[in-house]
């Protein structure tokens, strides 16, 4: 891995290239292309799908690096992430006011920080879709704001604030009259189509304000998407250096940065869908495998789950586990959960330590307060859906689901080094 300031630099070029989960996988793509990957299109058939390869499926992206010996029953190395954020997405007939107002009409995506989002600069960004089927990624630079009432008309407002999603979460892009305005025609002509021809959209808001390290000795790293794009960046980076090996013997590098995390997986693009399934398959169908060395290679294969997690909050220290405290800049997580919200268990917790031993990067142990049931990772699902052991990993983050997250400039690139060494075992 490079040194931390030029990680960080070039993490911060990734997430302003990733406004949506559609910019991002266009993101992946772009830098694999660069790396010498080729890409394969899913309804094509694959005369060889040997060294770097990739497939888009919308907003997610699968890569991988095989060495030169795989055969039927070679096991597969994967890192497992995601490319969506909390936030908004537009909905139809998006183009809304009053009182001399124009604003957008959003649906709440995920399960954001929601006064995270007020009285920022937003954009729009993601896909349209003309009616002949063909995609076109638009972003449109700071566009919006959710203005919060001042306090001079809600006194109370620092006692507790209590927002309605469909009264006060709509964002304000201009002023005049909402049927003389078209947001759709705009970001048509921001695409260079017609409003006429599109058809459909998936549109989100995603926060302006570029990246940025501060605090003492600049140590500290605040952007929007950390989760979960510190994961997606640390694993396309590892799968980068790993094929860049002439290995002859070893697993099967695979970087599956999903869609729709955010809201439960459940999709043709999601963790819970057919798409790391149908890929490996494809594989293994490449290096002749049946359906019996298909069982034999998963017996052997492993799923990093990676997915950014909790450091202790020095305010709210009463919402941690008493003995479990994970800080800033103390590496990546351990996630361990005894109801199986993460995959982790002990074989995948010595997985861990070997590989932060081998890539010299410590690591740290997360578990939830009891009172405080934790989220859900693509770790369970992915165990479930193949039957690959799974452990449980990510960078350690304060604010979670903000518009603006934060964490240590040394945990994102010790997670890559990790993933590299996760890649690349020693026997």
């Amino acid at each position: 891995m490079d040194a931390t300031p030029d990680y960080i630099a070039d993490f911060s070029a990734f997430l302003a290239a990733s406004p949506s989960s559609y910019h991002a996988a266009a993101e992946v793509a772009r830098r694999l292309d660069v790396a010498g990957f080729t890409r394969l299109i899913e309804s094509e058939n694959w005369i060889d799908a040997a060294a770097g390869h990739y497939v888009v499926r919308d907003g997610a992206v699968i890569a991988w690096s095989q060495p030169v010996g795989a055969g039927p029953t070679t096991p597969f190395r994967i890192l497992g992430a995601h490319t969506d954020s909390p936030g908004f997405k537009l909905k139809p007939k998006p183009t809304i006011g009053a009182h001399g107002w124009l604003q957008a009409g959003v649906e709440v995506y995920g399960g954001p920080l929601q006064n995270s989002w007020l009285d920022r600069e937003l954009e729009l960004a993601g896909r349209l879709v003309t009616r002949d089927g063909t995609e076109r990624l638009v972003r449109t630079g700071p566009f919006l704001r959710i203005p919060q009432l001042a306090v001079h008309l809600d006194r109370e407002v620092n006692n507790g604030l209590t927002l309605d999603r469909q009264r006060h979460l709509t964002p304000v892009f201009g002023v005049g009259d909402p049927f003389e305005a078209d947001l759709v025609a705009h970001l048509a002509g921001l695409a260079g189509i017609l409003a006429a021809d599109v058809a459909g959209y998936d549109i989100l808001t995603a926060d302006t304000q570029a990246p940025a390290t501060f605090g003492l000795g600049h140590e500290l790293f605040a952007a929007g998407r950390l989760d979960n794009l510190s994961s997606v960046y640390a694993g396309l980076r590892a799968l980068i250096e790993r094929s860049r090996h002439d290995a002859h013997t070893g697993p099967i590098s695979v970087l599956a940065a999903f869609d729709h995390e955010e809201l439960g997986s459940q999709s043709r693009s999601g963790a819970s869908g057919p798409f790391l399934d149908d890929i490996l398959t494809r594989i293994g169908h490449g290096l002749g495998a049946t359906g019996s060395d298909r069982l034999q290679s998963y017996a052997e294969s492993w799923c990093l789950s990676a997915d950014a997690g909790h450091a202790v909050h020095p305010n709210y220290r009463e919402r941690h586990d008493l003995a479990n405290t994970p800080i800033l800049g103390g590496g990546p997580l351990l996630k361990i959960n005894a109801n199986q919200r993460y995959a982790t268990d002990a074989h995948g917790a010595a997985l861990w330590a070997r590989t932060c031993a081998q890539a010299n990067v410590q690591y740290q142990e997360f578990v939830s307060n009891n009172t405080v049931p934790c989220g859900s990772t693509i770790g369970p699902l992915t165990a479930t859906r193949l039957g690959i052991r799974v452990v449980d990993v990510g960078v350690p983050l304060l604010s979670m689901h903000s518009a603006r997250e934060l964490c240590h400039v040394n945990d994102p690139p010790a997670l890559a080094a990790a993933t590299a060494a996760f890649f690349a075992p020693e026997v």
